[in-house]
């Protein structure tokens, strides 16, 4: 099968009453299940998050910004992070990569039973001083469900949100994408009603997406009956933003006298990263280097005795 490019459509419709985001994102989720070698349950986990964080980091005004998806959860996963950007590039992880759960009838991927019980919080850093984090329970763990109510109780937005990720015999990703509805306050009780009805007769997006469908025609089917303004498109793809410098940032954040005990083991120290699993190895001689600098910059953050 061709696989295209990742991508996510913005639109308005009903006359500008409703917003409505959608987007294919098998490569992303393929992506991260080459890195993390997730089963297929926790594909799916994973590729859901994965997909709503892509499109609500899409939805965020500032080039700077950032959104964070985490569930801490008490089934088998062990819990999710996923964080993404304005330019649809997405990374995440699961606690429990190899978790697993029998398959429910027709052979679907349990993901509520991998997910369990628990809370989802969303953290938006836009710059502030401080971030804004909004928790919510978990409603079934099927995560699509978890957002809309997140939407509802946490940002008094009316939504409807369908992600859906569906796994190939080979345990690959064969289709991944997802769209968010969300009402503006003013929507009238006709297009709500209309709205329920489009929604209630749409197949699942990976059904329709394995038809051939993409995320510009699941907008028309979702907002069958209304006019549609598609206005924006932006790349999705899963795109860890690490680096050796600021694995040295992380190291030095954690104290001179944890460096200190590093060194004192007189051993190299390997520093993996959670997103791409991508390893970062310090000498000792190195981390003396970063001991001074931990030590330079102590000096400089505790204020004069006059200053306080």
């Amino acid at each position: 099968m061709d696989f295209g490019p990742d991508y996510i459509i913005h639109a308005s419709g009903a006359e500008n009453q409703v917003m409505i985001y959608a987007a294919t994102t098998r490569n992303m989720v393929e992506e991260a299940r080459r890195i993390h070698q997730t089963t297929p349950v926790m594909t799916a986990a994973l590729g859901r998050l994965l997909t709503a964080g892509s499109i609500m980091g899409s939805m965020l005004k500032n080039e700077d910004d950032l959104i964070t998806l985490q569930i801490k959860c008490s089934g088998p996963a062990g819990g999710l992070t996923v964080t993404a950007c304005p330019d649809g590039s997405v990374r995440g992880y699961a606690v429990h990569p190899d978790a697993d759960m029998p398959p429910k009838a027709r052979g679907k991927l349990d993901v509520g039973g991998a997910v369990g019980s628990g809370e989802l919080s969303v953290i938006r850093d836009l710059g502030l001083k401080e971030p804004y984090v909004g928790t919510v329970q978990l409603v079934s763990g099927e995560i699509a469900e978890d957002l809309t109510y997140y939407f509802a109780s946490s940002e008094q937005v009316n939504s409807s949100v369908g992600l859906g990720v569906l796994v190939d015999t080979d345990n690959t990703v064969r289709q991944a994408g997802g769209f968010i509805l969300q009402l503006m306050p003013f929507a009238s009780e006709e297009l709500v009603s209309s709205l329920e009805k489009n929604l209630s007769e749409l197949p699942p997006v990976t059904t329709m997406l394995d038809d051939g469908l993409d995320p510009e025609s699941i907008i028309m089917k979702v907002l069958k009956g209304h006019d549609i303004n598609f206005y924006d498109r932006v790349d999705a793809e899963y795109k860890c933003r690490c680096s050796r410098e600021r694995v040295e940032r992380a190291v030095i954040s954690i104290g001179s006298r944890e460096i200190q005990e590093m060194i004192d083991d007189g051993e190299d120290v390997e520093v993996n990263c959670q997103f791409c699993g991508r390893h970062y190895t310090f000498s000792v001689d190195e981390l003396k280097g970063l001991l001074a600098r931990a030590d330079r910059h102590r000096q400089t953050s505790v204020p004069d005795e006059a200053d306080r």
